[in-house]
């Protein structure tokens, strides 16, 4: 069931994310008849609460067969992907992070701080990040620091890793090598991930 009554709260679990909302409503006559009440906060999905259901971020996305969630097309740049894996959210980019998909990112960041826990933005598909890419993946950092999470970087090309070093943000966001390396370094280190140096040579 995606849609849990509970008195006068009702809980709305996203099949596709799990993230949970609870909301303000009186029980309808029929508990099992829930459509007004998830069309009223932007979800979609059965009209019935046992689901699927789906939040009003992946409400954008089209039904996924498994795995991280694919996105649709937002051009040059987007998100592939949105995961949870032992107690992290995994977000996937593709393309160029620029002025043109910055948006696209922010969202899907959004989304993960929505779902709590620690943060991997993967950007072993992403060709090229210009000062808004930088900008977005900032601030994300600095929310989930003040969360008291960590937000990684895991995959970035070479091009990435010397926008990262020039920056001087190499020091400052974690980067790791790859999803799987990252997601063990927060699981090894008690959720507190190291801050490996990349190798730009």
């Amino acid at each position: 069931m995606s849609v849990v009554p509970d008195d006068q709260l009702m809980a709305l679990i996203c099949d596709t994310c799990g993230h949970t909302t609870t909301v303000t409503a009186c029980v309808p006559p029929d508990a099992e008849v829930v459509w007004t009440l998830i069309a009223e906060h932007g979800w979609s999905g059965s009209p019935f609460a046992t689901g699927p259901h789906r939040c009003p971020y992946c409400s954008l996305l089209p039904p996924a067969g498994g795995g991280p969630v694919p996105c649709r097309d937002h051009g040059p740049g987007g998100i592939v992907g949105i995961d949870h894996v032992d107690g992290a959210t995994v977000v996937a980019a593709t393309g160029d992070i620029d002025l043109d998909s910055g948006d696209t990112l922010r969202a899907a960041l959004g989304h993960a701080a929505d779902m709590g826990g620690h943060v991997v933005v993967d950007l072993s598909r992403v060709h090229v990040i210009d000062s808004t890419g930088l900008g977005v993946l900032v601030r994300a950092h600095r929310d989930a620091h003040d969360r008291g999470v960590m937000l990684c970087l895991a995959g970035p090309s070479r091009f990435v890793r010397t926008v990262l070093h020039t920056m001087r943000l190499d020091g400052v966001l974690p980067v790791f090598d790859s999803r799987d390396e990252a997601l063990a370094d927060l699981s090894a280190a008690g959720h507190r991930p190291t801050h490996p140096t990349p190798d730009l040579g």
